[in-house]
């Protein structure tokens, strides 16, 4: 037992702590990228038309966004280390049981548990790290981390598609499991409780029920209008929602004293304009995978695993280029840093874009989907860097809260809008053509459709991402803290 309390002194502890992060983000990450690939799968098991094959990703990434934030400040009021075992657990179980799911309908519901899980796991990694290591060397612990999501997200879709094609799609839950218990039980051994600063303060319950309906208004909108029109009922309800509940939430978060998004943090412009560019960044970058992933298999009648090789330049990519950027994070200004990943994610899209049509292009997709995943590498670590070193540290937590939602709400309006863009494109016979995989049967004419829908929504990404760049380049030149209240 001596030689544990050496290692869990305080020279050791915050590695061990990364060790712990490091499997959350691990195991939760690479959920994401193993059912963007076995989607198909799924779909084909519960025989899912494009409406509920999307909202099998959609109602995990909308509950799990919206969750980040008010857990957030749940784990600034009740500590991170009990927070994310709980995270943990419920994250565990609910994979477990999402493999024995006897209809879409009960699949979803399991996923949105899941969701729950996942919120707090990924709400207190970060901040966990930023806790326990010094300033000198936070550039290094963030950048080990985001190395690790790169990882995941690296082997997401290679092992969505060997277990989905080998095992069954049930496997690709039930893979969660065994990681789920080492880490559960590795966290309980490492992690001390952590310190509570902010002991009085009461949880923002309607805050967190404003922004809920306000943002899963704007997602049913966007997600459902390719499918069902700008006309129906549930796409105009949705954008009432978002439109009625947003002015609402910031009216509320203004007067309460115990905000779920602290607006007074905003006035720091280096802090905005960083959070800004992490949503528009992830915008761009995340529909990326999801599509081709699709696309080689409805396209070029690859299997779920032959297609997530296909994909893996995107991950390739963040792998690569994470630990460089740690160690220039002390060297090159953040302004510099974060722009030029911008950039690269830019040239990559325009990649994507000039080769789609083009038959045998796939060293050119791969060229632009390696570019994309190093850019976000580049821009990732400095400017998480930015974000949470800015904020005082009983603000970490909310800082942190929203920092994750901002990236989660990019992905999902990212893959929403991306959908979308591509279903306007099409006629109602080829709707559900995306999720088909190799099963999909096309003429010429039908694939060309598909590829103009596609290059839409390449368009938007690449906006998204010119947005994404002017935000990272009007940031201030150096980290301004600011100030506890």
């Amino acid at each position: 037992m001596k030689i544990f309390e050496r290692f869990r002194s305080d020279d050791y502890y915050p590695w061990l702590v990364l060790t712990v992060t490091s499997l959350g983000v691990f195991l939760v990450i690479i959920n994401i990228g193993t059912l963007n690939v076995a989607l198909p799968e799924v779909s084909r098991h519960f025989h899912a038309d494009a409406f509920t094959s999307s909202w099998i990703l959609l109602s995990y990434m909308l509950v799990n966004t919206i969750l980040i934030l008010i857990f957030g400040q749940i784990s600034d009021i009740f500590g991170r280390t009990k927070l994310y075992l709980i995270g943990m657990t419920i994250f565990t179980i609910s994979s477990f049981a999402i493999g024995f799911s006897p209809n879409a309908g009960i699949l979803i519901m399991f996923r949105v548990i899941q969701a729950v899980g996942g919120a707090i796991v990924i709400t207190n990694t970060t901040a966990l790290i930023t806790d326990v290591f010094p300033k000198a060397k936070l550039g290094t612990g963030l950048s080990i981390n985001i190395l690790i999501a790169s990882s995941a997200q690296l082997l997401g879709p290679v092992l969505g598609g060997v277990v989905a094609a080998t095992w069954g799609w049930q496997w690709v839950f039930w893979f969660n499991v065994p990681i789920g218990l080492v880490a559960l039980v590795w966290g309980a051994f490492v992690l001390r409780r952590t310190p509570v600063a902010r002991s009085q303060e009461k949880i923002d319950l309607w805050g967190g029920a404003l922004v809920f309906v306000a943002l899963g208004g704007l997602v049913i909108a966007l997600s459902e209008s390719s499918e069902l029109g700008w006309g129906s009922g549930i796409v105009l309800g949705g954008i009432i929602l978002f439109v009625i509940f947003t002015p609402l939430f910031i009216w509320h978060e203004r007067r309460t004293a115990w905000p779920v998004l602290d607006l007074g943090l905003f006035k720091n412009r280096g802090f905005a304009m960083a959070n800004v560019a992490t949503f528009l960044n992830s915008f761009s970058r995340s529909a990326v995978v999801l599509l081709f992933a699709l696309f080689f298999q409805f396209a070029y009648r690859l299997n779920a695993f032959e297609a997530g090789l296909r994909v893996l330049p995107v991950t390739v990519g963040m792998f690569l280029i994470s630990p460089v950027a740690g160690m220039l994070t002390r060297r090159v200004s953040v302004r510099v840093l974060a722009s030029s990943g911008i950039i690269l994610s830019l040239i990559g899209l325009m990649l994507l874009f000039g080769v789609l049509e083009a038959e045998q292009s796939y060293p050119v997709l791969a060229c632009g989907m390696l570019l994309i995943g190093m850019g976000t590498g580049l821009f990732m670590t400095p400017n998480t860097t930015v974000i949470m070193s800015s904020v005082p540290d009983n603000r970490r937590g909310v800082a942190n809260g929203l920092r994750s939602m901002l990236n989660n709400m990019g992905q999902v309006l990212s893959t929403a809008v991306s959908l979308m863009i591509v279903g306007l494109a099409l006629p109602p016979r080829l709707k559900d053509v995306l999720y088909a995989g190799s099963d999909a049967v096309l003429n010429r004419t039908d694939l060309q459709l598909i590829i103009r829908g596609y290059q839409w929504a390449l368009i938007a990404l690449a906006a998204a991402t010119i947005l994404a760049l002017a935000a990272s380049l009007l940031r201030e030149g150096r980290v301004q803290r600011i100030k506890a209240n």
